[in-house]
């Protein structure tokens, strides 16, 4: 994870899966529904409308007993290769704040794929307050979980 500017977090990750099947794991509900939480709870409801102008939702049961959820709009969709969609997390006051734009792609080579994220945040205040979250430690568990699913695939 790097900061590439003030409202930006840039995730790199390597994958021991072909770009087909990372893809197919980050974009199929029941897949997602097998990573997404990590080591963190249980992924109740995964809704994933795959389209320009289509919304994704998912939602958790983190350990703690507490629910947790996160929802977007699709933006752009090169499949295989790219997605574009918005990321809000479901918080009072949530409404009030631009949603963060996420920007991921697929890069294979060989019979591997590294995924890149950048997420823009709009304001340093609202990329620190997601860092500060504890976001890296979970992502990283999901992307241990991700791979998982995506080498399993046939």
């Amino acid at each position: 994870m790097t900061l590439p500017a003030d409202d930006q977090i840039l995730i790199t990750r390597d994958f021991a899966a072909p770009r087909h099947r990372v893809y197919r794991a980050w974009t199929t509900p029941d897949l997602v529904k097998r990573w997404w939480a990590g080591k963190h709870g249980t992924v109740t409801s995964v809704d994933i409308d795959l389209r320009v102008g289509g919304q994704w939702r998912y939602v958790m049961v983190a350990n703690g007993d507490f629910e947790v959820a996160f929802h977007g709009e699709y933006r752009e969709i090169t499949p295989n290769e790219r997605l574009v969609h918005t990321e809000v997390y479901e918080t009072p006051g949530a409404a009030d704040v631009e949603a963060p734009v996420v920007t991921v792609t697929f890069a294979e080579a060989g019979d591997r794929t590294t995924v890149t994220m950048l997420m823009e945040t709009h304001t340093k205040e609202l990329r620190d307050t997601i860092l500060e979250s504890g976001m890296e430690g979970g992502m990283q568990e999901s992307m241990d979980a991700l791979e998982e699913v995506a080498v399993s695939l046939d």
